[in-house]
């Protein structure tokens, strides 16, 4: 009996030893565990850290690439304005020559009429005209040719200092399109450039950003400032709501009519699982650089600026909480507080927010909230 007793406390002696044994192996376990997820986190901040300094010089490089462009957009306007400024007065030059044509060609018959009929003798024709009256109907008639004839020599002159003129003024013009062209070969060049040190900081960002679970924190750090943004814009709406009247009525009754934002390939990409558990809010057009953005109706600018992740962004206020949002733009053409009318150019398609290829990110929001712009436009 005791040999039993004695051999059942040997066991549990044992028993209780191993389990002290294989938890202070678990609590190593556990430890080595916490520390990888300590130094894992810490590398991820790291990344950030770093990628934060690298978002800022993306950032001004976007910005000046928004300028430049901005420019170089300014410019084309003015070029397409002066070329045709240039088309009217050459088409004003090519009537005004036709017209002095046409005068030196009546002059020329009325000197050959006159040289026809000779020079007017007064003398013989007071000495053979014995009726007053006659005599005054006379004079009244080769008043008529001399005034006649005063008049389109003066008529002459005009065309002559009007076609000088237009000359002139399409000499000017066509000198401002050689200072133009320059320019916006120099803005160009500029442009490419700026385009190149994008590209740099970009590939900089990338390898910094390298693992899953940074990109999701770089996603989260994004869409978190965006949702910052959208709720001062909107704070702002209502304070601006409450001190006069509110004339934008909101997209309730435009559901399926509203016109599309740019040109180009529309990809759905609301609802979809960008990556771990962030979701798509919006949706992208596949465009060109450079290419419109257009307002998709009657709003006013609440926001334009850069944003991290999303480049350049404008953001309108359609009225009744709905807002709709422009991203990755080139350049942004309306300030905020401005009013714009449906179909309006806002922006220039681009790939700001450091996107690998030009497109245009596109929300609509109701109250804060998104819904699927493919819903509402036509």
């Amino acid at each position: 009996m005791k040999l039993q007793q004695t051999l059942t406390r040997a066991l549990c002696l044992t028993v209780l030893f191993m389990c002290f044994e294989l938890a202070a192996q678990q609590s190593d376990e556990l430890k080595d565990i916490q520390a990888q997820i300590k130094q894992k986190q810490q590398q991820i901040e790291k990344q950030l850290a770093q990628a934060k300094t690298l978002q800022a010089q993306l950032k001004a490089a976007e910005l000046n690439i928004a300028r430049t462009a901005s420019s170089l957009e300014a410019t084309r306007q003015e070029l397409s304005e002066n070329q045709s400024q240039q088309s009217t007065l050459k088409s004003q030059q090519a009537q005004l020559k036709t017209q002095l044509g046409q005068q030196k060609s009546a002059l020329a018959n009325q000197a050959r009429s006159m040289y026809m009929a000779g020079e007017y003798d007064f003398a013989k024709i007071l000495f053979n005209l014995e009726d007053a009256a006659k005599l005054e109907r006379t004079f009244s008639y080769y008043q008529y040719l001399t005034d006649a004839r005063k008049a389109q020599i003066d008529a002459f002159r005009s065309l002559v200092r009007e076609l000088e003129q237009v000359s002139e003024q399409l000499q000017v013009k066509q000198q401002e399109l050689i200072v133009l062209e320059r320019e916006q070969q120099q803005q160009n060049q500029q442009l490419q450039q700026q385009q190149q040190m994008r590209e740099v900081t970009l590939g900089k960002i990338e390898q910094q950003i390298d693992s899953e679970a940074a990109q999701i924190e770089q996603l989260q750090i994004n869409e978190q400032a965006l949702i910052k943004a959208i709720e001062e814009a909107q704070r702002q709406a209502d304070r601006e709501a409450q001190q006069g009247p509110v004339l934008l009525t909101g997209l309730a009754k435009l559901k399926g009519k509203l016109l599309a934002p740019t040109q180009g390939r529309m990809r759905n990409m609301f609802g979809r699982i960008r990556q771990g558990q962030i979701r798509w809010k919006g949706i992208l057009f596949n465009g060109n650089t450079g290419a419109t953005v257009r307002a998709v109706h009657d709003g006013k600018v609440l926001y334009a600026d850069w944003l991290r992740g999303f480049g350049l962004v404008t953001v309108l206020d359609h009225g009744d909480g709905y807002m709709s949002l422009y991203g990755h733009n080139q350049a942004l053409l309306r300030q905020v507080g401005d009013s714009v009318q449906s179909g309006e150019t806002i922006a220039l398609v681009g790939q700001s927010g450091g996107q690998s290829a030009p497109n245009l990110y596109f929300e609509i929001r109701h109250k804060g909230t998104p819904v699927n712009p493919t819903q509402w436009i036509r």
